[in-house]
């Protein structure tokens, strides 16, 4: 667990505001240095993680729903984020630090666009989940599958194109008959879609874009009540 920013030393927190500087201008050389150094200095993983990144990212995210940030900011910071994760995962791991929640997120068959979807995948794990990203084109058997292996409380759905938008309800029709639909969180994104859409298909949220992903998840995991350890 990470201790409270306020209860940090002046020149940690310094540190930590440098780091949340650099990811925000997408500079990964420093938020790596930064995130080595903090190690160095005996900050545990979960620190490095709620005040160097996850903060950040949460400002990214502010910014870009605000209009403030553009996608090619916002990916320049998610991939300093992402370098810097390489670091952290594996002795995020071995603490056993509590994680949000798990999601599983994909670009539906027949579509092959990821940016956005990429994108969101990396916030969300910026904001604390544990994320599987399957790529593009993928078909209801892979979610399913993909979504029991790791017990998963999220799924995300992408489309960019509307002749692949129909599919989204053929997985959550394929949970529905799997008896599965109650287990997961059904979040949906992509440029053709709006919420009308996600209520007709079934679907738990519609998410306009990465900011509002990371809200939604984070509030529906909030609602359940579910601590991920």
């Amino acid at each position: 667990m990470e201790d409270a920013f306020d209860s940090l030393p002046a020149e940690v927190q310094q540190h930590y505001q440098n780091m949340q500087d650099d990811l925000y201008d997408g500079i990964t050389g420093a938020v790596v240095s930064g995130t080595q150094q903090a190690l160095a200095w005996g900050q545990s993983p979960a620190n490095v993680l709620a005040h160097g990144l996850v903060a950040g990212m949460d400002v990214v995210g502010q910014d870009f729903g605000a209009g403030i940030l553009f996608v090619p900011e916002v990916l320049r910071a998610a991939t300093a984020m992402k370098a810097a994760m390489e670091i952290l995962r594996p002795l995020l791991t071995e603490t056993g630090v509590e994680k949000i929640g798990v999601a599983v997120i994909g670009t539906v068959r027949g579509d092959i666009h990821d940016i956005g979807k990429n994108l969101v995948a990396m916030m969300w794990e910026g904001a604390g989940f544990e994320v599987h990203n399957l790529g593009v084109n993928v078909d209801a058997d892979k979610f399913v599958a993909k979504l029991l292996e790791v017990n998963a409380d999220i799924l995300g759905m992408s489309a960019l194109l509307t002749t692949t938008m129909p599919y989204m309800a053929k997985v959550i029709e394929r949970l529905e008959a799997d008896g599965l639909r109650d287990r997961f969180t059904v979040l949906v994104g992509g440029a053709p879609l709006n919420a009308a859409f996600a209520e007709d298909i079934r679907a738990d949220a519609y998410c306009k874009d990465a900011s509002e992903a990371v809200q939604a998840a984070r509030a529906l995991m909030q609602q359940k009540g579910v601590h991920r350890g």
